[in-house]
């Protein structure tokens, strides 16, 4: 029922170990030597040994990853070739390695040419050793010695510069603020504007609330909130969280800002069979509103901690215990030890040091990634008003990578 992730690199290697990584005799084997490389042809793959490490690439898809003209729209960036069309016994009829580059020629006369570095650095075993996305994780000592500067809105506005360094920011610490933004809700949307896309949803395009109860959720109150991630009952949580504070006449209301990444790899490194547990087990969440204005039943699945399977890298976390649901989606014996791991990762994001606590004031505008940093709020008095949206994830990468990030 419930697909094991793995809790390390080397686990993910034999989770995920594919047919032709075997050290049984091959029935076909040549070798082939170059200045650079060294071929091996198995029976159903390619062994390049490049720069000291041995990788092997399939037959089936190299030549699905053939980038001449005839399989590969260089101007688009797309695939021509039908995937579907090719014999999935297919074998190169021969190889060799020249000025860098792996030549395969196959049945029919096609040669593919690939650089043996484009092939290292997509290999499965190149890829399972590097992060996806470099972070610097932290709690609120690292963060606060790291003496982040802010973006400032006249600057933030017109310079490319400064929104590659607000981007870079926003990647390696999972938030970053713009300061001096004009106190008003078409303000922070230009400035959101500038980031990404925004993304509508039920709560509106760029939504503007105080604690009037307009809503059936505990944010429109002046109840302190704990630490939490917004839209978990989202199938696909909203990526980035954008909040501006235009006024505040009263006392208290200070942000809380948690590294969720920084807690969950202590809960991996003193734990790693919760840590585990907490990626594998999907559980709902659930938000249902129904007030003489707004009509809402959304339920969003999926596990606490998420991974990628290739390198054991954590994406995305989802911790909200107002909008979690019926536990009904595990057995019993699950359960009992589902409660365990989320105790011992809720005690990791509870920890006093691991808090950073912001006062949002008219003019700073801050971006939190809502798939690593949880947020709350202190309670507080008077009149607070805060605007704010949701940032399409996907868009907000996009740009970061236009600009030569890593994303």
């Amino acid at each position: 029922m419930f697909s094991v992730l793995p809790r390390a690199a080397g686990s993910a290697l034999r989770q995920f170990q594919l047919p032709f990584a075997r050290s049984e005799p091959c029935m076909s084997l040549q070798l082939r030597f170059a200045a650079s490389a060294t071929l091996r042809l198995l029976e159903d793959c390619l062994e390049v040994s490049y720069e000291g490490t041995p990788m092997r690439f399939n037959y089936v898809w190299l030549r699905d990853h053939c980038r001449s003209a005839s399989s590969y729209n260089s101007a688009t960036h797309q695939r021509s070739l039908d995937t579907g069309s090719l014999e999935l016994t297919l074998r190169p009829e021969s190889s060799a390695v020249e000025d860098g580059q792996l030549v395969l020629t196959w049945p029919g006369g096609h040669v593919s040419e690939f650089s043996l570095g484009w092939l290292a650095e997509n290999s499965y075993e190149g890829r399972k050793t590097v992060m996806e996305q470099p972070r610097i994780l932290w709690n609120a000592n690292v963060y606060q010695n790291a003496r982040i500067s802010a973006a400032k809105w006249d600057k933030f506005m017109s310079c490319d510069s400064e929104l590659k360094k607000f981007l870079q920011n926003y990647l390696l610490y999972g938030i970053a603020f713009v300061d001096d933004v004009p106190a008003t809700v078409e303000a922070t949307e230009e400035v959101t504007r500038r980031v990404s896309l925004i993304r509508e949803t039920t709560y509106g395009r760029m939504w503007s609330f105080t604690s009037d109860f307009s809503r059936g959720d505990t944010a429109y109150s002046q109840l302190a909130l704990d630490r939490h991630t917004d839209t978990s009952y989202f199938q696909e949580p909203c990526g980035i969280q954008v909040f501006h504070c235009l006024r505040h006449e009263g006392s208290g209301g200070e942000t809380l800002l948690v590294d969720g990444f920084y807690a969950a790899e202590k809960l991996r490194q003193h734990s790693p069979e919760n840590f585990e547990l907490l990626c594998r087990v999907p559980i709902r969440h659930e938000y249902i509103e129904n007030t003489e204005n707004h009509q809402n039943h959304m339920t969003g699945i999926g596990p606490v901690l998420n991974v990628y399977p290739w390198n054991s890298e954590l994406y995305m976390i989802r911790y909200n215990n107002y909008d979690r649901s019926v536990m009904n989606t595990m057995p019993h014996d699950i359960i009992r030890r589902w409660y365990v791991a989320h105790r011992q990762l809720t005690t990791e994001l509870r920890r006093p040091e691991n808090e950073l606590w912001v006062k949002l004031t008219p003019g700073k505008v801050i971006f939190i990634d809502n798939w690593r940093v949880l947020h709350g709020r202190e309670s507080f008095t008077g009149l607070r008003q805060l605007c704010g949206c949701y940032l399409t994830r996907d868009d907000v990468l996009s740009a970061a990578r236009c600009f030569g990030l890593q994303a």
